[in-house]
């Protein structure tokens, strides 16, 4: 019981409800499920650039670990890693505070593990945090499926879809969507998952595939993605379907241009960064494909595959990046403008507040 007040403190600590707007500028992902789920492993793996390996010897997370991501205005939330062991419903905790404000909710499964503790965890979480935020987008994350085989892996996304979704058809919340995805921290599967997750969370997310779709359509591009360098999620990319090949050749791509950068692109002294507005990289596939990389912002970087015969139109094609770049750049500076609204809206609300006698607050 000492545990469960000590982590209800620190919840109480960590969340600020008193502003409004918080929650709208940097929105919040809830990270859930049983113990050694692999919840603490997916986050490393994808945020800290772990290696999988070493995520073995990673201990089981004790307490509630909060962790802001912003790598830039599109990529700008908060991850929140919640223990296995605590029973959040237990009445030490407000689990409204929990999952009010809250942007996805991303519950972890093992595949490998008997599911049946995890799905009836997973049913309660999901009809709580519903009825206090029906906004919230439920993100389930079949994992550590690479020790399955390929049939065991669709049967078991078949089995967890089925008796999940038969689970709140039985309490009539049909309405609830829950989002499934097979996922291991061995291959790029997690970080399409979390993609997927993050583009939800990404208000401008339609503008910015419309401009991919143009910048392809006249630029004789097969396929592009918008990266976010650091975490290799991709925020946006066009309405072509998304090959997991060529989304791996893409993470790898990104993979060597800065690895690369990292020994050859610093000063002699190791100052500079090894990203910047001149990182392009070119590479020539045996398949008669190209793969081309182009700076978009300090934190984002545009990777497209073209055709070898296209590829002959480099003018032309560097010349729609420079227009897709500047349409980037003016989504950018509206997005900073709502922010910065947001934040005086809530500057000027902290200051209407009464102080303790019933006077008003001055302002700053």
């Amino acid at each position: 019981m000492k545990i469960l007040r000590s982590q209800a403190f620190v919840l109480q600590i960590l969340l600020d409800f008193n502003d409004p707007f918080s929650t709208e500028v940097k929105p919040r992902i809830l990270l859930m499920g049983l113990r050694r789920s692999g919840k603490s492993s997916i986050q490393k793996v994808v945020f800290h650039k772990m290696s999988p390996n070493e995520t073995l010897f990673l201990e089981s997370t004790n307490k509630i670990c909060r962790e802001d991501v912003s790598n830039s205005s599109f990529v700008n939330f908060q991850i929140w890693d919640f223990p296995g062991q605590i029973d959040f419903f237990d009445p030490t905790f407000d689990y409204e505070m929990i999952f009010r404000g809250t942007g996805a909710l991303i519950f972890v499964i093992d595949s490998q593990d008997d599911y049946m503790e995890a799905l009836a965890r997973l049913h309660l979480t999901v009809t709580r945090a519903y009825k206090v935020n029906p906004d919230i987008n439920f993100e389930i994350f079949i994992h550590k499926v690479d020790g399955l085989s390929d049939d065991h892996k669709i049967e078991t996304q078949r089995d967890i879809h089925q008796r999940a979704n038969d689970d709140l058809a039985d309490a009539g919340l049909e309405k609830i969507h829950l989002s499934f995805y097979l996922t291991s921290i061995y291959d790029h599967s997690i970080f399409e998952a979390f993609s997927k997750v993050v583009q939800k969370l990404i208000p401008q997310l339609p503008t910015l595939e419309n401009l991919l779709n143009i910048f392809i359509s006249n630029s004789g591009i097969e396929k592009a993605f918008l990266f976010d360098v650091v975490s290799k999620i991709y925020i946006a990319t066009d309405s072509t379907p998304v090959d997991m090949q060529t989304y791996e050749l893409c993470c790898d791509m990104i993979d060597v241009v800065i690895d690369i950068s990292c020994i050859y692109g610093l000063k002699d002294d190791g100052t500079g960064t090894p990203y910047d507005k001149e990182s392009m990289a070119i590479i020539k596939l045996n398949n008669t494909t190209v793969l081309y990389l182009k700076e978009v912002t300090k934190f984002l970087a545009l990777v497209c595959f073209v055709r070898e015969e296209s590829f002959e139109r480099k003018g032309l094609i560097d010349y729609n990046f420079h227009c897709f770049r500047k349409a980037i750049q003016e989504v950018f500076e509206v997005r900073m403008k709502v922010v910065r609204s947001r934040k005086h809206q809530s500057h000027l609300q902290k200051n209407k507040r009464p102080t303790p006698n019933g006077t008003p607050r001055m302002p700053l």
